[in-house]
């Protein structure tokens, strides 16, 4: 019964992501291209500087706010992790290559939805009596759809999208698995230290991820750049599969089944998506906490998140598994890297896990804090205690069940909440600046 329920959904989630959030993405990223006159490449050399400025920057003690570079850190936390090692893998698995062609189509787009949906943030933000601010969907999209349950509904969202089941159950699974460890020890262990950590807020988020997101870019480019090397000749082929695959049928090979260009589309955009949260709002919520009143210079900074996500890490991990052919065999999508690189590092079995954890970690803690935020507009008594209630009870229950079927409520929750973001981002699209302000003196 529970596999032709979970079929089912399958089902409306490769429509939704094949045919509403195509249109939604496309639509709103190219009207956003469009009007800014491709601000995202345009001034990507003036968006860097900015980025780098941020490092010399100081927030004194009476400033509102956490500094600009904790909220990129714990938002990049969120996008940076296994969603770009595993689950993007989960998209050339099913759809083949040419799904991270529509992966970079979702990226370049991206980069400029997430852009006003942070904007946004910062415009309607408020002041909370933590020395801080609030923001989010729940502010803007009201003004919006000027419809008060709009708020509340988009916030029970973000609140199961806040609690990652899916990174929970690969990083357990594979801790469990590579380390030969009890898998209930592993679950209670490891819900404990998100619990704990995360009653810190977004700003000890940042700090987590600001000394561990660097580290695994650093390492896990490497690393990729030396397979690659080692398979040069085979590159040119590979950018061919990719773009032929993204507008032509697949044929079955080895374990690939096959697919059709709807499918591809789907995978990729749907992965994509995912992988560098575009349009869910949870960036919005993290970003709206910043000390700057510079709000376009602060949102810029989505757009290196973006470009680092989806055109760095993503592009590295599918470039690794077509280029070893793991791709077209039937292996376990969460051994599908790590076998890859396994071809030319050794101890990957005990590397991986660990690899996974920090990774891992830090999208969960990411997540889970902007659930707590949601959760508390929703009821500022009940709603963190009840909030607290769902992720004790999730986590571990998702823990234990098939990845793809907890990555399945992920990517639906992510897909309805796409469609209130994009639609209300639409309906206030004049309020959206593009533009780098001079940094603060």
């Amino acid at each position: 019964m529970f596999e032709s329920i979970f079929q089912s959904l399958e089902l409306f989630n490769e429509f939704l992501w094949a045919h509403v959030a195509f249109v939604l993405i496309v639509g709103a990223g190219l009207y956003f291209s469009i009007r800014s006159r491709f601000f995202q490449i345009r001034r990507f050399g003036g968006i860097l500087r900015s980025f780098i400025a941020f490092f010399s920057e100081r927030v004194s003690h009476g400033d509102k706010g956490i500094h600009p570079l904790k909220t990129f850190f714990a938002a990049i936390g969120g996008c940076i992790g296994i969603g770009n090692v595993v689950g993007i893998c989960t998209a050339v698995q099913i759809g083949g290559p040419g799904a991270l062609f529509w992966t970079w189509v979702g990226g370049l787009f991206g980069m400029l939805i997430q852009y006003a949906e942070v904007y946004l943030g910062f415009r309607y933000r408020v002041p909370n009596n933590s020395g801080s601010y609030d923001g989010g969907p729940m502010y803007f999209l009201p003004a919006a759809y000027k419809q008060r349950w709009v708020a509340p509904v988009v916030c029970i969202l973000l609140c199961i999208y806040g609690v990652e089941i899916f990174m929970f159950n690969v990083v357990a699974d594979s801790i469990s698995v590579n380390w030969n460890l009890n898998e209930y020890l592993v679950v209670g262990l490891l819900l404990i230290a998100v619990l704990v950590v995360a009653t810190g807020g977004i700003n000890r988020v940042g700090e987590v991820c600001s000394a561990i997101i660097p580290l695994f870019i650093a390492l896990y480019i490497g690393m990729s750049f030396w397979v690659i090397f080692q398979h040069l000749s085979e590159v040119p082929e590979m950018f061919a599969m990719i773009f032929r695959g993204a507008f032509t049928p697949q044929a079955a090979v080895g374990g690939f089944a096959g697919s059709t260009v709807m499918l591809t589309l789907s995978m990729g955009l749907s992965r994509g998506a995912y992988s560098g949260d575009i349009g869910v709002g949870y960036t919005s919520v993290i970003y709206s906490e910043g000390h700057s009143n510079q709000f376009k210079r602060q949102s810029s900074l989505t757009i290196i998140g973006v470009f680092i996500d989806t055109f760095v890490i993503c592009s590295l991990s599918i470039f690794v598994v077509l280029l070893t052919g793991h791709w077209k065999t039937d292996i376990d999508v969460t051994l599908m890297v790590q076998e890859a690189l396994g071809l030319h590092f050794p101890f990957m079995a005990f590397f991986m896990p660990f690899f996974l954890f920090l990774l891992g970690y830090t999208t969960i803690l990411a997540y889970f804090v902007v659930g707590v935020k949601c959760a508390k507009f929703v009821s500022v008594k009940w709603g963190p205690r009840l909030y607290y209630l769902y992720a004790a009870i999730a986590l571990p229950l998702f823990a234990f069940v098939d990845a793809s079927q907890a990555f399945l409520i992920m990517s639906l929750s992510g897909a309805f909440l796409l469609f209130f973001n994009l639609t209300g981002m639409m309906l206030l699209r004049k309020e959206v600046k593009f533009g780098l302000e001079e940094p603060e003196t």
